[in-house]
């Protein structure tokens, strides 16, 4: 293990979307990355499982927020990671996304003055009850290089005031990470197929549903279980379970609504992701799925009140911000289902062509000159 942290960059990690988008640009960096994990997931399926799998080099600063409250996340973060930097600071530190981990890293990158980039930056939901619609808000206005996915992206930045040449566009790095899944995982997710006596692909209905405004609201959560009950009398519901959502339905009464799914663990990213290349309807409320479904060419319904990701509205994704109307949805996509993935598969996905992490990097890298 290489040791100190003067002349490098600090890429701050703490959930596995952030590790999977940003593997490729730690890669890239080579020994000038340095990985500070945030702790906010960690255990082996949800963090140290998807580091040693793409082949990531072990965290050189562990810290351990997992499990708090939002406030106590970002502290810990950032009293984590200003403690460390104290005497040995980095040339940069690089956040991806809206999570707690990256407002902690952020906030100490500004009260330590060391250069900040935000990658994934400019999404906006114009949702102020959503937490993360406030992490990437302030990312964003700390940032000294916002590294925006699209145009639109750019476009929400330029809008609040922010400095066109502190703006970058490079695609977003979940393309190329969801092509190299593909490579990767088809053999686990036929594996997976077979084991639950499921045929061809077209023949299944993968759901994710994790959200609090999903989970944490008896009435909705009950709605949106009896409708994947209901689609599931057509077409086989695969559910890769969160923990949030077991203990949610079990303490809710809900349980009896999962019977009739095919329940999963924790998935790998490449056996996800190769399972809902192959299934006739994705159901989720993740905004990385609205993302990847750009790249598997499959339809989603995204069941939440408001989407940060426009540009996939209307050609991949379906919002539904009533569960009590994901049953019609879903019959009337199963029922058009070839004529909707045959236009699907010609329609290019909005965030690049899977290059944005050698991007993010040439960005990084004239930042610092």
């Amino acid at each position: 293990m290489r040791h100190g942290f003067a002349g490098r960059i600090a890429v701050v990690l703490g959930t596995r979307p952030e590790i999977i988008k940003m593997a490729e640009v730690v890669r890239l960096l080579g020994d000038r990355a340095f990985v500070v994990h945030s702790g906010q997931h960690w255990d082996e399926m949800m963090s140290g499982h998807f580091m040693e799998h793409l082949a990531l080099p072990q965290p050189e600063l562990s810290l351990n927020v997992g499990g708090s409250t939002r406030a106590a996340q970002i502290a810990g973060t950032l009293t984590g990671i200003d403690e460390a930097f104290a005497s040995d600071r980095p040339d940069a530190i690089v956040v991806q996304g809206d999570t707690n981990t990256v407002v902690g890293g952020a906030l100490v990158a500004n009260s330590i003055d060391i250069p900040l980039v935000h990658v994934e930056a400019g999404l906006r939901s114009f949702d102020r009850a959503m937490p993360e619609e406030h992490n990437r808000v302030i990312a964003d206005h700390l940032a000294d290089l916002c590294l925006a996915p699209t145009d639109q992206a750019r476009q929400n930045l330029i809008s609040e005031n922010i400095p066109a040449e502190r703006i970058v566009v490079t695609g977003n790095t979940v393309v190329g990470a969801v092509e190299r899944a593909l490579a990767e995982g088809r053999d686990a997710a036929a594996q997976l197929l077979h084991q639950h006596q499921l045929g061809a692909d077209d023949d299944y209905i993968v759901a994710t549903i994790h959200r609090p405004e999903n989970t944490d609201e008896p009435e909705r959560l009950g709605q949106i279980l009896r409708s994947l009950q209901e689609l599931s009398q057509a077409c086989p519901v695969l559910m890769p379970l969160h923990p949030r959502t077991r203990q949610r339905a079990e303490s809710y009464g809900l349980s009896e609504l999962l019977d009739d799914l095919t329940t999963l663990g924790p998935l790998g990213y490449d056996e996800f992701v190769s399972l809902s290349a192959g299934a006739a309807l994705v159901i989720s409320d993740s905004g990385g799925v609205q993302e990847e479904a750009s790249v598997w060419k499959r339809p989603v319904i995204v069941v939440r009140r408001s989407t940060e990701r426009p540009e996939v509205i209307g050609s991949f994704a379906t919002l539904c911000d009533d569960p009590w109307r994901l049953t019609e949805l879903g019959e009337r996509i199963l029922e058009d289902g070839l004529q909707i993935r045959q236009g699907l598969a010609t329609v290019p996905s909005p965030y690049g062509d899977g290059s944005a992490a050698a991007q993010c990097v040439r960005a990084i890298e004239a930042l610092l000159g």
